[in-house]
């Protein structure tokens, strides 16, 4: 099933006004920001483990809630939350797609494999653990829905395949039930040169560098070329061409907020990443966009009639490839709502 509908839940302008019905009317709203301690069997340890989870759980009072992962550099502040923005304000918040005047949402900050006492990796199946860990904290027997986009999607199918009486329902954005090779390879790559610069004592170059290259697998190739197909310019001694410049600009703002070995933990964690569709028994909503690099349109189409439990599948084309599910607030958040709604 494909959907090409018109935006139906475009991005707000920089302006409040545009909500200020919806929120005149809106239940009062609580934010929690905690941190809890969880018992966790990582899958490539040894042991059990206590692991502190940090959350926010935020929204209408006594709504229910859905729980919202992004990918592997998204924090758990999905939404506007204080003072602090939030990495998806275009779908997630009063009147929006995930409108939280009727939910509330739940997010973790992603362990990694230091948070488990250092075990040989972390996997998925270890992040929807430590969901279930702050569900049961928090007193949460059955969450509405689990909505996940790239690796959330894949927390979100591991969350479902063990413990699947927590969510009502899943929608995974961009994310499948294993890696695709090609995937692997270009992010195996990207963990080269990290370690690489980590042996030389060149971390944050190494860690710029991998971000650089993993930045032209999230966008589609027509972007690529309607934004970087302009002149190179001679400065200090040699050519930089239009997208050199964008690519720098990415990989030194990702070292200002982000740490080498998270990185290397949780780009192992996508390629580690296997479940089997046919153990899928909550329903789901499944978004494939077709001009993704790094998730292709026939693994979703695979893992769809695979699935064990009802799997729509929706397709989409896409100027911005994998990261559609960011820039397509439209569409995306289109879907979104209508999945929250069943």
């Amino acid at each position: 099933m494909s959907l090409n509908a018109a935006a139906a839940f475009a991005p707000a302008d920089d302006t409040v006004c545009a909500f200020d019905a919806v929120t005149a009317c809106a239940p009062p709203q609580t934010s929690i920001r905690g941190d809890v301690a969880v018992r966790i069997v990582p899958k490539y340890g040894r042991a059990p483990v206590v692991a502190n989870v940090r959350y926010l759980w935020h929204g209408a009072d006594g709504a229910p809630t859905v729980i919202v992962q992004g990918g592997i550099s998204a924090s758990r502040n999905v939404c506007a939350n204080g003072e602090v923005a939030g990495w998806w304000d275009d779908i997630v918040g009063v009147g929006r797609a995930l409108d939280l005047s009727r939910f509330r949402v739940l997010s973790i900050e992603y362990l990694a494999a230091g948070d488990l006492g250092a075990p040989d990796a972390v996997s998925s199946e270890d992040q929807a653990d430590a969901i279930a860990g702050v569900l049961d904290a928090l007193g949460i027997d059955c969450a509405h829905a689990f909505v996940g986009a790239s690796y959330g999607a894949m927390v979100g199918l591991a969350l479902a395949t063990r413990h699947p009486p927590r969510i009502g329902r899943l929608v995974a954005i961009s994310g499948a039930h294993r890696a695709h090779p090609l995937a692997t390879a270009l992010r195996a790559i990207q963990r080269e040169i990290i370690r690489g610069g980590v042996a030389a004592g060149a971390i944050e170059p190494a860690l710029a560098l991998a971000r650089q290259l993993a930045m032209t697998t999230y966008r589609g190739a027509d972007e690529f070329a309607e934004r970087f197909d302009g002149e190179a310019q001679l400065r200090d001694g040699r050519f930089h061409f239009p997208v050199e410049d964008y690519l720098v600009a990415a990989g030194r703002k990702f070292v200002a907020r982000f740490d080498a070995q998270r990185y290397l933990s949780l780009s192992e964690s996508i390629d580690l990443h296997r479940v089997d569709p046919a153990a899928l028994v909550v329903p789901a909503t499944i978004l494939a966009v077709t001009s993704d690099r790094l998730v292709p349109t026939d693994d979703l189409r695979a893992l769809a009639a695979a699935s064990a439990a009802p799997a729509e599948l929706h397709e989409i084309d896409s100027r911005y490839g994998h990261d559609a599910f960011l820039k397509e607030p439209g569409r995306v958040g289109a879907l979104v709502a209508r999945a929250l709604c069943c």
